[in-house]
């Protein structure tokens, strides 16, 4: 396993990461114990960050990881989010930001965590998530009960402006580090850069387009995008490779994103993600991917408040 400094934190975080959304049933029933087989494998082969959050399975994987990790707290690096919890539930205000950590810690079992996100952004009012979520956030910093703050979204662009108007120990952006898109690069890379924040990458296989899983009815990318899948997964059969390997290794591969998470909940799917990391993409397949995809690159949708989904610039970067 690789490992890769987190920004500015004194956290060296493993290059892949154990996305906890699926032990709260996101895209499937997931069985206790093989999630706790899951998390202790992972662990085994090297992984040390782990990432929740309130809103995955509303608490139910937060309290599944909690059990997980009874034994096994000081193994790791531990994340949680807060600001969005059940179904279309968001709060973004100080005083419930500040009970949030309070409730997550008890349904993890710890008495802090190694880093705290303010949970998809766009969703919130600009000025309440700048005026009260990050004030919170950084209180409870202050108090020890998260040793690290940062914020997550999806609307990448969004992220940069905030990431200008705040200071956070990390930014996680997903779904725009994939096979079907690479716009983190615009902005939000070298504004890491410049600013010394950690890069999180996440949904490296785009919530199952990028591998040979169903695609889940909630999934929203265009049809156009979605339709994509079984091209890609022959393409890729031709080499004699899975796509979710493929689409795993190049988002592993980029140079300046600390890590990348992915979502488990199976033994047997942690071990085929340990074993995608060593996998080396023929240029000749990687060149018709990319040839396959064009069409559609960078076409993902737009969630949050639409004021947060902010127009792409006109200039282009070289």
């Amino acid at each position: 396993m690789e490992y890769r400094k987190l920004g500015k934190t004194d956290l060296t975080v493993s290059l892949l990461s154990f996305g906890a959304s699926p032990l709260g049933n996101v895209f499937d029933e997931t069985n206790e114990e093989e999630g706790f087989r899951a998390v202790h494998a992972a662990i085994d082969h090297g992984i040390n960050f782990f990432d929740v959050a309130p809103f995955y399975g509303d608490t139910l994987a937060e309290t599944r990881l909690g059990k997980a990790l009874k034994t096994k707290r000081n193994s790791v690096f531990l994340a949680t989010k807060c600001g969005r919890y059940g179904n279309g539930v968001f709060d973004f205000s100080y005083d419930r930001i500040l009970r949030s950590i309070d409730e997550s810690l008890e349904r993890l079992q710890t008495d802090y965590v190694d880093l705290l996100t303010v949970h998809d952004i766009e969703f919130g009012d600009h000025d309440q998530v700048i005026q009260e979520a990050f004030p919170a956030v950084q209180k409870i910093k202050e108090s020890g009960k998260a040793r690290y703050i940062g914020f997550s979204g999806l609307p990448v662009r969004y992220l940069s402006k905030v990431a200008r108007e705040v200071e956070v120990d990390t930014v996680l952006s997903w779904g725009h580090y994939t096979l079907l898109a690479d716009e983190i690069n615009d902005e939000l890379v070298p504004l890491s850069l410049e600013k010394g924040f950690g890069l999180l990458n996440a949904a490296p296989l785009m919530q199952r387009i990028l591998s040979d899983a169903p695609i889940p009815a909630w999934q929203s990318s265009p049809q156009a995008v979605k339709d994509l899948q079984p091209k890609l997964l022959a393409l890729c059969r031709e080499y004699g490779l899975a796509l979710s390997d493929v689409a795993l290794k190049y988002a592993v591969s980029h140079p300046v994103i600390a890590t990348t998470i992915i979502g488990m909940s199976e033994q047997r799917q942690l071990e085929q993600n340990i074993r995608a990391l060593g996998l080396t993409i023929p240029d000749e397949l990687l060149h018709r991917i990319e040839t396959l995809v064009a069409p559609v690159k960078n076409q993902l949708w737009f969630e949050g408040k639409p004021e947060n989904n902010l127009p792409k610039p006109s200039f282009q970067h070289d």
